[in-house]
């Protein structure tokens, strides 16, 4: 009985002094739950009003960019120069201006160009019907003819070609006098024409004229490149 009365009072000291260590000793209020030299990380809330800092606007690396080369686009000029008859015209004038234009392009276009006025015969319906004719002409104290043989104009007597309209049109009369339904048409050939094309900073200022002298060459607007 007395066993049993001590192990009751030493349960109930063990279970007195448990308590006491957990719930009567206060806890420091002073310590940081930081190491020492680490700042302390607070909320912008606890932050005093005073303290607060307006963000810094970054300006966007896209815009910085842009501005220097739409500023240049704005400036520039663009135009043409030509046409030049030769590829060596061209080639002095690109010497020529090199330095004076940010950039510029050589090309070569196609163009028709009279070559002369044509006086002849329409195409009979055969070869016969067409050396027929030649003796006609003949005949009447006639010469300078041909008889084309292929082609589009086959069977078409020619009168010959001439650069003067003038002349052309006083053979047609005469064999037009003699009887004969003569034709004046001006033929026109394919040629190359040859151009330069420029961006200038300031087209005001860019005066090609005192560095080209090629006659027959002019200028107009066109796009850039």
């Amino acid at each position: 009985m007395f066993l049993r009365l001590l192990f009751v009072l030493l349960s109930a000291l063990n279970i007195a002094v448990g308590a006491w260590l957990l719930l009567g000793q206060p806890y420091p209020r002073g310590g940081s739950p930081t190491d020492p030299g680490v700042p302390e990380l607070r909320l912008l809330s606890e932050l005093p009003e005073s303290s607060s800092v307006a963000p810094t606007p970054i300006p966007s690396p896209a815009a910085a960019t842009t501005a220097a080369p739409a500023q240049a686009q704005a400036q520039r000029e663009c135009l043409s120069l030509g046409p030049f008859a030769t590829p060596q015209d061209l080639r002095n004038a690109r010497q020529s201006l090199t330095a004076e234009v940010m950039r510029m392009r050589s090309r070569q276009e196609q163009t028709s160009q009279a070559s002369g006025w044509w006086v002849y015969l329409p195409p009979a319906a055969s070869r016969a019907q067409a050396l027929a004719q030649v003796r006609e002409l003949s005949a009447h104290h006639i010469s300078d003819y041909f008889v084309v043989s292929s082609g589009d104009q086959s069977n078409t007597i020619s009168l010959g070609v001439f650069k003067d309209p003038a002349n052309a049109r006083k053979r047609r009369d005469d064999i037009i006098a003699a009887g004969f339904p003569a034709r004046m048409s001006e033929r026109n050939e394919s040629v190359p024409e040859y151009w330069l094309d420029l961006v200038v900073a300031d087209r005001a200022r860019f005066d090609w004229r005192s560095r080209i002298h090629t006659a027959g060459v002019g200028s107009h607007s066109a796009g850039c490149f």
